[in-house]
């Protein structure tokens, strides 16, 4: 009588197997936790204008306070730090003189407009003790008062007030880029039908998209058709590198594809603070990766249309049609130019033994 019994797995097997999921549930946890964990403001543009000697006391006062928190660009007046705000070159602005105050942008980022309101009472306590100082030098009985007003120059919209739907969208279109990428490489056959679906399924979205979070929720205020092109163009990104690295390596390259955008490209996205949070180059590195440029691209267009969008566009460009590419190159590599379509995508699946031939009487 055979044993029917299935064997049971290796020992060195089963604790291999057990090491590994550590690791990957190490490598999660340090990939989702560590860009707040050391989140910290550092050289973070600011515009500053007023007297030499004041910009110079005051810098170095608040460098006291926060140690390279800030780096301070000097402009002429009121006019060039709004524009500069405006722009996107800086997140806010200092001007000191007579009439001092601080200028903000919530829309750039909550966490800065909320030190610079800080920077403010700071700047105003040291404004009335000078004021102070003068008045008792001067044999003055009243000394007077003086307020650092606190203008958000491009405030976030009413419906979206502390920016949390914002920065929550693209932790949604990273998934949603991977899902339909995974979708397609496994359901479509062939590079021209893989490469018409992705462009397809991300316009699709981008509209759909664009009004829930705009429409709807309230998430995203600025125009919807601009909404829905940085939104469509973002999934096609990451959906296109996804078919692609599937075309070009099989499985292994779903893995790797998708790997890359939610273990590396999203943490490092700066989507909720500031890239100048995150610790060197990191904050950098992440906006050349579809979901930095991504969030860069939302913000740009739905609060600041006089910034320079250049950049975040090339980016998701650049991985768009290199996604692309990938496929036609994963094609023609798999199928030789001359294998059927349906051979050449299930070249990567485990061989089958053939069926065994029947017995004859």
């Amino acid at each position: 009588m055979s044993d029917t019994r299935t064997p049971h797995t290796p020992i060195a097997r089963v604790l291999a197997l057990s090491v590994a999921l550590v690791a990957v549930v190490g490598v999660i946890v340090l990939a989702f936790s560590w860009p707040s964990i050391t989140s910290e403001p550092r050289d973070l543009p600011v515009a500053i204008a007023g007297p030499a000697e004041a910009v110079d006391q005051i810098a170095a006062g608040l460098d006291e306070a926060q140690p390279g928190a800030i780096a301070f660009t000097e402009v002429a007046d009121r006019d060039e730090a709004v524009e500069a705000i405006e722009t996107r070159e800086v997140y806010g602005a200092i001007l000191l003189g007579q009439q001092p105050e601080v200028l903000t942008s919530s829309a750039a980022s909550a966490a800065v407009a909320q030190l610079l309101g800080g920077a403010a009472a700071q700047l105003q306590q040291a404004a009335n003790a000078q004021a102070a100082a003068a008045a008792q030098a001067q044999g003055l009985d009243t000394v007077p008062t003086i307020e650092v007003a606190v203008t958000d120059v491009v405030p976030l919209a009413d419906t979206d007030p502390r920016g949390t739907g914002l920065a929550a969208a693209m932790f949604p279109l990273v998934l949603g880029g991977m899902a339909g990428g995974i979708a397609i490489a496994f359901v479509v056959i062939g590079a021209m039908r893989r490469i018409l679906a992705v462009v397809v399924y991300s316009a699709g979205a981008g509209l759909a998209l664009a009004g829930i979070l705009g429409g709807w929720f309230g998430s995203l205020p600025g125009d919807y058709w601009l909404n829905a092109g940085a939104i469509a163009l973002t999934l096609l990104a990451i959906s296109a590198f996804i078919t692609g690295m599937a075309a070009l390596l099989g499985r292994a390259g779903l893995g790797l594809g998708a790997l890359t955008m939610i273990l590396v490209a999203n943490p490092i996205s700066s989507a909720a603070v500031p890239k100048e949070f995150l610790p060197a180059p990191w904050g950098e590195v992440g906006q050349w990766f579809p979901p930095g440029a991504g969030a860069t691209l939302l913000r740009d267009v739905n609060y600041f249309p006089s910034a320079d969008a250049t950049f975040p566009l090339l980016v998701l460009s650049g991985w768009a049609v290199v996604g692309l590419v990938l496929s036609v190159i994963g094609h023609f590599r798999t199928a030789g130019g001359a294998e059927p379509d349906a051979e050449a995508a299930h070249e990567d699946d485990p061989a089958s033994e053939p069926a065994p031939e029947p017995v004859r009487a």
